[in-house]
């Protein structure tokens, strides 16, 4: 394949599906009663799910499109703290004793996630791989510098910096000026874990309902009614886990998600000995550039899985592809004789603040806008909502409360996105003062 096309033969699904196939539910008509009613069957609603079934409440999902068929299954499969704004910017903005606590709950989502997965004994290639954060300019690793200098000590006890010099420890390219290492974070196979959420969910008694479109949601005294292409609910909570696929008949919400396509390739299976020499730690990568790409061996060590945002505006798979193939390359050319073998991409869910959100509208009850971050804190918060709709402490959290911020004239159409990356291209070339959240 050339640096400008692509193959008949490239597979435009996640590569993940492959050892994971999206299950096919039943087609069914959902009750017209249910004491919990959750929109969206990727990961906050199965965890919400689980919790408020396992705490005897009947709970219903209704999925527009087959169940985990969102980015649930479809991202690069790394976890992280999760939250982006550093302590300065949230100490500012919370003060010192709130903005510690929201950057604790990062941290808590990242152990809690671990915890999870060999508690309930969910098969899903879960590893410490630990995560190295490239500097893409001088400038930038200054700036990875100076940000963990700047957090409390709790917070940098698992990172360390790299310098250039040093650099070949962990990855086996010329193209960073050194970098950081995190050294508690984690990956997965995303539609693995999901299929496990899935079958505790169902093994609970949660009843899912795919290809059941939401059309409108609404409280009506103490109830919520939903409205579906399948008829219509009465549930006493509700609870809206649709993230970057948030439509419009939840306008609320929908004016304070933006929607951001991100893009993902997979290599054909390749020696091990040579992922080895280019990621000799195995640890997954991201880097400091705005635009940020983001890459890391597959669970069996063969292919490379590689994302990141290379267009202006929304495109297809089979159009990204070769441009991100060429991001590859500037990071690994000995690579140059790769295929692709897999291109798909799913819609994150942003906010304008750069936090997560969890809150409640009368009975009904959301959690959303992980900015790129949502397997840790999709799950984490899934099940932190799922404990408030029970009433329970330990659903608190330290974004309770958080004001969900929008924008004037935004309606869930990011016509700003465009412009913004252009000026973040230019940004990442010129100076590289973005460190990575």
């Amino acid at each position: 394949m050339t640096a400008g096309s692509l193959s008949d033969d490239v597979k435009d699904e996640p590569y993940w599906w492959e050892a994971a196939p999206r299950p096919r539910l039943a087609e069914r008509q959902p009750p017209a009663k249910a004491e919990v009613a959750i929109v969206g069957s990727g990961y906050t609603g199965l965890c919400a799910a689980i919790q408020t079934a396992r705490g005897g409440r009947r709970t219903i999902v209704i999925e527009a499109e087959e169940v985990g068929w969102g980015c649930s299954s479809r991202n690069g499969g790394q976890i992280g703290t999760s939250i982006k704004p550093s302590y300065p910017e949230l100490a500012a903005r919370f003060g010192l004793e709130r903005g510690a606590a929201i950057l604790r709950e990062g941290c808590a989502a990242l152990e809690w996630i671990g915890d999870f997965i060999e508690s309930e004994g969910i098969a899903c290639d879960f590893t410490r791989s630990g995560r190295f954060v490239g500097a893409h300019t001088p400038t930038a690793f200054a700036a990875l510098r100076q940000r963990l200098e700047s957090q409390p000590r709790e917070f940098r006890a698992d990172a360390h910096l790299v310098s250039r010099a040093e650099q070949a420890s962990e990855i086996g390219s010329d193209f960073y000026h050194g970098g950081l290492v995190r050294r508690r974070d984690a990956s997965l196979q995303p539609a693995r874990y999901h299929q496990g959420l899935l079958e505790r969910a169902l093994a609970a008694g949660v009843e899912i309902y795919p290809r059941t479109a939401l059309t409108a949601l609404r409280p009506e005294g103490d109830k919520v009614f939903l409205r579906t292409t399948r008829g219509a609910i009465t549930a006493d909570k509700a609870i809206l886990a649709t993230n970057g696929y948030t439509g419009a008949a939840t306008p609320w919400h929908r004016r304070r998600i933006i929607p951001i396509g991100s893009y993902i390739i997979a290599t054909e299976p390749l020696p091990r000995d040579s992922l080895r020499g280019l990621f000799p730690t195995g640890r997954m990568v991201t880097d400091t550039r705005k635009l940020v790409v983001y890459y890391r061996t597959s669970p069996d060590g063969r292919r490379v899985i590689f994302g990141g945002r290379v267009s202006i505006k929304e495109t297809d798979a089979r159009a990204s592809a070769p441009k991100l193939r060429q991001e590859l390359l500037k990071i690994f050319p000995g690579l140059a004789a790769a295929e692709i073998s897999h291109s798909w991409m799913g819609f994150v869910g942003y906010s304008f603040d750069s936090l997560p959100h969890l809150g409640a509208w009368d009975n009904i009850h959301y959690a959303m806008g992980y900015c790129g971050s949502g397997v840790s804190l999709a799950s984490y918060l899934g099940t932190r909502l799922g404990q408030q709709v029970l009433g329970l402490a330990e659903g608190r959290t330290a974004l309770d409360g958080v004001a969900f911020e929008t924008r004037p004239f935004y309606r869930g159409n990011p016509w700003f996105l465009a412009p913004s990356i252009q000026y973040y291209r230019w940004r990442d070339r010129r100076r590289g003062t973005f460190p990575a959240g």
